[in-house]
């Protein structure tokens, strides 16, 4: 179905392809996913296929491309539509109409689909992804989440036979995630639709796909194969993988339930062991809170999307929200910094009333890394964007860069930020907040587009924060994130708050916050590969 025949792609004033040497065939009817690091080209290859490469994006595409016979270097996007459907990483760039149930027909109507025919598509897509209740609202009025099921149900609509995904599932919760995942593998099983996606957080996908395409480091060729043997080698694995090579299990799981079956003798090992857990501030109760939530409703328009919510915050203390998309998160991190004033209750962050204190001086108090990061940044250039912070926060100059090379090591600070990938744009605008040290630091989705080693780094850096007395306030629907870094989950579910505790006590009880490992080796609580890795090797 999809042929790439001795493929390369080179950016204009880049030093080094960012594919090259690509030849190999993606049958039809197939999931495959597209695995490896960040900056491997893997955004690159879906936008060759789609026809963005070359005829938006730029750069000189050399060797062939062709999907279903047509060749993407002669064919324009448009020219490709009725076979190739794309969802990028960023939905809300892409949308046109107004309202949900317009962008699930506008694919169709640009098709020039009879009115019956589109009618029965978008009640068929509503249902295939739950839409009904949302099928007259606003798309601007939508979750990140909700955005997402939007914009694939608008490729869905126009039945194509191929679909390409970038980061599908990256701003949905567990739930809303499988869903969407289970629709995809029906539309593989019953109706031969062959998908090609790109997703970072492999422990959600990689159970579904049928192959896998590993793009690794360049100047190794591309392999197209069995999940199972290629995520053996593979430099970027989901925990489910990495037990299984800690256990030493052949073939590795690919699934939880698979893994399962065999964890019996691991729990053995493990059984006089106890899991260690991210250490608490020494006395949590010695100093005084950094953020303090009484009682809170916010209201937008006639609904509630706040009711009653308490949140105490202390120094060096790492909280997690979670729960389903639309339950409240990113509203109460917006709370946090002024951006809703309460209808009730009390919200008070470094002893002020945050929608009543000047940006300014709000500044020194709390920092915020929203979901869309382009929100923050506005220089024309990364290292541009790093001189405004420096200034802005009166750090020395440096401070802003130095975070940029912790975080995004080896990145080019001439990139204008629009031309950096979306865990590339989320790592620069937390520097930015970073620079300014503030005792609070607000997270919204904050590994999305990263990968394990970009979550990785970006885990050591917020750590190091807590170590030294900065408290950490992050929404996400990434549990193992949640697991590895959070002393606290604060579960929301329709603006209220339905739990409120220690991690383990929270996310173990939780089918559906559970992380991988925790589902593993039940009911013991452990959660993470690295608590593990650390007990077997005996430390403490």
């Amino acid at each position: 179905m999809i042929r790439f025949e001795n493929v390369g792609v080179t950016y204009t004033e880049a030093t080094a392809p960012a594919v090259s040497g690509l030849d190999l065939t993606v049958p039809e009817g197939e999931l495959v996913l597209l695995v490896g690091p960040s900056g491997v080209g893997k955004s690159t290859l879906l936008n060759a296929v789609c026809g963005l490469v070359p005829h938006f994006t730029g750069g000189t595409l050399t060797g062939r491309v062709t999907v279903d016979g047509r060749d993407t270097r002669t064919h324009r996007p448009r020219e490709l539509a009725d076979v190739v459907g794309t969802v990028g990483q960023d939905p809300l760039a892409h949308f046109v109409t107004d309202t949900v149930e317009d962008e699930l027909a506008y694919g169709m109507e640009s098709l020039g689909l009879p009115p019956a025919t589109m009618r029965r598509r978008v009640e068929e897509t509503l249902d295939l992804l739950g839409l009904v209740e949302l099928r007259d609202r606003a798309i601007t009025t939508l979750s990140g989440g909700q955005q997402q099921r939007v914009a694939i149900g608008s490729v869905l609509t126009t039945h194509p036979k191929v679909l390409v995904l970038d980061e599908p599932t990256s701003a949905l919760d567990p739930g809303a995630a499988e869903e969407v995942l289970a629709v995809l593998q029906r539309l593989v099983h019953d109706l031969g639709t062959t998908v090609l996606m790109a997703e970072h957080r492999l422990e959600r996908v990689v159970q579904y796909a049928d192959q896998v395409l590993l793009l690794p480091e360049r100047g190794a060729p591309a392999r197209l194969g069995a999940p199972e043997a290629l995520l053996a080698d593979s430099p970027v694995r989901p925990p489910v993988v990495e037990l299984g090579r800690l256990a030493g299990w052949h073939p590795l799981p690919l699934s939880v339930r698979d893994a399962r079956r065999r964890a019996g003798p691991l729990r053995e090992r493990l059984a006089p062991h106890t899991p260690g857990a991210p250490d608490m501030p020494q006395d949590p109760t010695a100093a005084g809170p950094v953020a303090e939530v009484t009682a809170v409703d916010v209201r937008r328009g006639r609904g509630t999307v706040l009711h009653d919510v308490g949140l105490t915050v202390r120094p060096g203390e790492t909280v997690a929200l979670m729960g389903r998309n639309g339950s409240g998160k990113s509203t109460l991190l917006r709370t946090l910094v002024g951006l809703h004033e309460p209808a009730r209750g009390r919200v008070a962050v470094g002893g002020h009333t945050p929608h009543r204190t000047r940006p300014g001086r709000l500044l020194r108090h709390v920092g915020l890394v929203p979901q869309d990061p382009r929100d923050l940044l506005s220089a024309e250039s990364v290292a541009a964007e790093c001189r405004d912070a420096d200034r802005d926060a009166t750090a020395p100059p440096g401070t802003c860069r130095a975070l940029v090379a912790e975080l995004l090591p080896g990145v080019d600070e001439t990139l204008h930020p629009r031309d950096l990938s979306e865990g590339q744009r989320l790592a620069l605008a937390l520097a930015v907040v970073l620079t300014a040290a503030p005792p609070l630091v607000l997270l919204d989705e904050p590994t999305r587009g990263l990968d394990y080693a970009a979550k990785h780094r970006l885990v050591t850096v917020l750590r190091e924060l807590a170590d030294r007395g900065h408290a950490i306030v992050l929404a996400t629907h990434d549990v193992e994130l949640a697991a590895e870094l959070a002393h606290r989950v604060l579960v929301l579910a329709q603006g209220e708050v339905v739990a409120d505790g220690p991690t383990a006590e929270v996310v173990v009880s939780s089918p559906a916050f559970s992380p991988q490992t925790a589902k593993i080796l039940a009911p013991r609580p452990w959660l993470t590969v690295g608590q593990v890795r650390r007990a077997l090797e005996g430390a403490p």
